[in-house]
């Protein structure tokens, strides 16, 4: 069995996730795609995340009709920061050695990538998978990080969180650029105000 793990604050999920997890899901041929949603970030500022259980839900509404997606809890659950190192462990050790786990990143997060705890350890034992994204460049990745990483061309999605919770604030419409569902739990809970 291939799981791909797509792990992230998703604050909040959007398309240009579940476009590059689908995509990775079916042009590498994985059998599902495992959705994390970060409880505790440790690189990240948590006054800026809302709370993970709103995420989490978004998370579920937003993959819900995908049988090949799935959303796990274990960041949530557990006390303390949020590391993949952690995470991938336990994962390694519910699934088995007969299934081949590979981390799902935006191609972009490898700048910062070796602030994150054990990552030297963490690309010994994980196969990352670093999808592209607009205007981004591959020499930006640090050249140590480039042989170890497998990029893989996703269609060109140009969509941030950041810039979601900027036109939510706005009063702009952020229809088409999360699924109707997250956009009605957003409004309904009156989220990124």
């Amino acid at each position: 069995m291939k799981i791909g793990i797509m792990g992230g604050t998703f604050n909040p999920i959007h398309y240009a996730h579940l476009l590059s997890a689908e995509q990775v899901r079916d042009g590498l041929s994985y059998d599902k795609i495992l959705f994390i949603p970060s409880a505790r970030p440790p690189h990240k500022d948590l006054r800026d995340i809302i709370h993970p259980e709103h995420r989490y839900q978004m998370t579920c509404l937003a993959t819900a009709d995908n049988p090949y997606f799935e959303v796990s809890r274990i960041e949530l659950d557990r006390v303390g920061p949020s590391y993949a190192i952690q995470t991938f462990k336990e994962l390694q050790a519910f699934y088995g050695e007969g299934c081949e786990l590979a981390w799902i990143m935006g191609a972009d997060s490898l700048i910062d990538f070796k602030i994150w705890k054990d990552f030297d350890e963490l690309l010994d034992i994980c196969h990352f998978i670093a999808t592209t994204r607009p205007n981004y460049r591959f020499d930006e990745v640090p050249p140590e990080l480039r042989n170890r990483i497998q990029f893989f061309s996703i269609t060109a999605f140009d969509i941030s969180a950041t810039e979601i919770r900027e036109r939510i604030r706005a009063g702009r419409s952020i229809r088409y650029i999360v699924p109707n569902a997250v956009a009605a739990y957003i409004e309904r809970h009156q989220l990124y105000r």
